[in-house]
């Protein structure tokens, strides 16, 4: 992500947007910091009237909050919103996986396999930038795969919430051997069209990254 260049396209509402949810998701603005206006404004080359347009948009997704006349913060990560969230994400990923199973070619299963196997090397290897980054791939390959763009736009939505929590954990070395499992599991049922079953994994696979999120968090699950 370039922080330094100015944003020069046309639809600068839907990239402005993008990039402070980015800036939120990956923690480089933090939980009840003051959104810095000005310094924005100067490092994406923008006013401040787009800036709080895409505030606004940030505000209604539940990561920013608006304060009157004092400008807007980020939002903290409460254990209320993962138990809210989580659920809902896991529903909609077991219908992606089904929908995904039944209309995705070929060639975009070689496609997802090949991003899983980076993934693997980036487990094996420790790079947990990486393995983020491939994982994410993946979830959002299945999800674009699933051909629904009602289910797209709400996953989009609250991913975006609770995504950033990877950002504030440690994942442990249990959980990540049990989530490559999961996703070996995964795959197989993706490569077999077994759509009931990948559906179901995919469910139970974001129900357990809930659950090591509330322990990584310090809450523990009850």
């Amino acid at each position: 992500m370039n922080l330094t260049s100015s944003i020069k396209r046309a639809t600068l509402h839907e990239e402005l947007v993008e990039r402070l949810r980015n800036l939120v998701i990956e923690d480089v603005l933090k939980p009840d910091e003051k959104v810095p206006e000005k310094e924005l404004c100067e490092t994406f080359g923008v006013s401040r009237t787009p800036l709080r347009e895409a505030l606004k948009v940030l505000a209604s997704e539940g990561l920013v909050v608006l304060l009157p006349n004092r400008g807007a913060r980020i939002a903290r990560v409460t254990r209320e919103e993962l138990e809210n969230t989580f659920p809902v994400i896991a529903v909609l990923e077991q219908l992606a996986g089904e929908l995904a199973c039944e209309r995705l070619n070929d060639g975009g299963i070689a496609s997802i396999e090949k991003r899983h196997n980076a993934m693997v090397r980036a487990y094996e290897a420790r790079d947990r930038t990486a393995y983020f980054q491939a994982n994410q791939d993946i979830h959002n390959a299945l999800i674009e795969g699933a051909e629904n763009d009602v289910l797209k736009a709400h996953h989009r939505r609250l991913a975006a919430r609770v995504s950033r929590t990877r950002f504030m954990v440690n994942l442990s070395d249990e959980r990540w051997a049990e989530a490559i499992d999961e996703h070996n599991q995964m795959m197989d049922q993706l490569r077999n069209r077994d759509a009931p079953r990948l559906g179901q994994l995919m469910k139970t696979h974001m129900m357990n990254k809930f659950t090591a999120h509330l322990k990584a968090l310090g809450c523990d699950p009850e």
